[in-house]
């Protein structure tokens, strides 16, 4: 899937990719791994972010009950919900009418 691709696919290949390097051998993260690995491989997303009550949400509940893991499934949701929550689009749009 990185090779053959599309960029799309490529994109969720890498996600997934980046999960499972950091997971444990039962393919899960603790939230505190999870916490992270968001700020160091999310970072650009969720600069700036940090007053959004969303966000503050979203990262509070990564430090409430740490012992608990975080699947794929759950650390796929924490991204899509950081990367809504992000000016992404805002600043792609911004690109795009500035050309």
């Amino acid at each position: 899937a990185l090779g053959k691709g599309s960029d799309l696919e490529k994109a969720f290949a890498t996600a997934a990719l980046v999960y499972n390097n950091h997971a444990d051998p039962e393919g899960k993260l603790s939230k505190s791994e999870t916490k992270s690995l968001l700020q160091s491989q999310f970072g650009h997303f969720i600069q700036g972010q940090e007053n959004k009550p969303k966000y503050q949400e979203i990262i509070s509940s990564l430090d409430e009950e740490s012992e608990n893991k975080i699947d794929f499934e759950d650390f796929m949701i924490l991204l899509v919900s950081l990367t809504l929550m992000s000016d992404l689009l805002q600043e792609i749009k911004n690109v795009k009418t500035t050309k």
